[in-house]
């Protein structure tokens, strides 16, 4: 997450017409679009790559939507976010007593999201905690602890409505006013293009070698090197959380929008066929 920053920053800070305000575009990593391009191109790859890229693609949205909830808040209401604060530690205290009611947690859940969005601090930063909250280990008698059945009576509305909606209305871009190559070699998209496609790569292989070669951390003998930077480059694909931060960091200014958002679609089509030529090689 760091180096894709750095290099936005970087970027953005030595050429005319840069801003600062959309660094936080390329640390995220789209989960969904990265595990389908994965699953599509690399379906005899071993069972620890995948879980290698699932654990780092949602430990950078998590940080992802840290950094939002930080940095791209644009005000504060303390009254509303100490309701939200009682709403999830209303939610904490129920999943500790066992509580199963649907009756309770969703209207718990609906008020802490609409609380915490009035608050100021973006109403995304609500999921992650009640996900957080929610037990992930079943009881004596329970078929499946109540993480894994949330998910899965929720994963079809995500997959097949929210996310698609979502990813329709905010990938939109609107070029009438600014060519695409005008777009992409503006300082913004440069800085989004660079740090998605070599940031990626360059921060998770070089973190991996760090720890591999300063801790007892080994990798597992079905991994190559050459998987972990295939898996950095595959990080690259931003989409859905970099559009997200898109549309904060540049809040009324519809051609740095225009100019990221086209940044961020390049970036994610370059890593996933940079990704997928990676992953060929590798089964020859």
């Amino acid at each position: 997450m760091l180096v894709p920053a750095l290099l936005f920053v970087a970027v953005n800070s030595t050429m005319v017409g840069g801003s600062l305000a959309g660094w936080g575009i390329p640390m995220a990593t789209d989960i969904a679009f990265a595990l389908a391009v994965l699953a599509v191109i690399g379906r005899r790859l071993p069972v620890a790559l995948r879980a290698f890229l699932l654990t780092l693609a949602v430990v950078d949205d998590l940080g992802a939507i840290t950094v939002i909830a930080i940095f791209y808040s644009k005000h504060f209401e303390l009254a509303w976010f100490t309701l939200a604060i009682i709403c999830l530690i209303g939610y904490a205290l129920a999943q500790r007593r066992r509580i199963r009611s649907a009756w309770l947690y969703v209207p718990l859940a609906l008020v802490a999201w609409y609380a915490m969005h009035e608050s100021g601090v973006h109403a995304t930063v609500t999921g992650v905690v009640l996900g957080l909250l929610t037990r992930v280990r079943s009881d004596p008698g329970e078929a499946e602890p109540p993480a894994d059945r949330v998910a899965h009576r929720l994963h079809p509305w995500s997959a097949a409505l929210c996310v698609p909606i979502f990813a329709f209305f905010a990938a939109g871009v609107d070029l009438r006013s600014i060519g695409l190559v005008e777009a992409l070699s503006a300082p913004v998209a440069v800085g989004i293009v660079l740090g998605l496609v070599v940031g990626k790569p360059i921060g998770i292989v070089g973190t991996s070698w760090l720890v591999a070669r300063f801790t007892r951390a080994t990798l597992p003998k079905s991994i190559r090197w050459s998987d972990i930077f295939a898996v950095g480059v595959l990080a690259g694909i931003g989409f859905t959380v970099s559009l997200l931060i898109t549309e904060l960091a540049f809040l009324g200014e519809p051609m740095m929008v225009a100019e990221a958002k086209t940044a961020v679609l390049a970036a994610s089509i370059i890593s996933a066929a940079l990704a997928a030529i990676a992953l060929r090689l590798r089964r020859r």
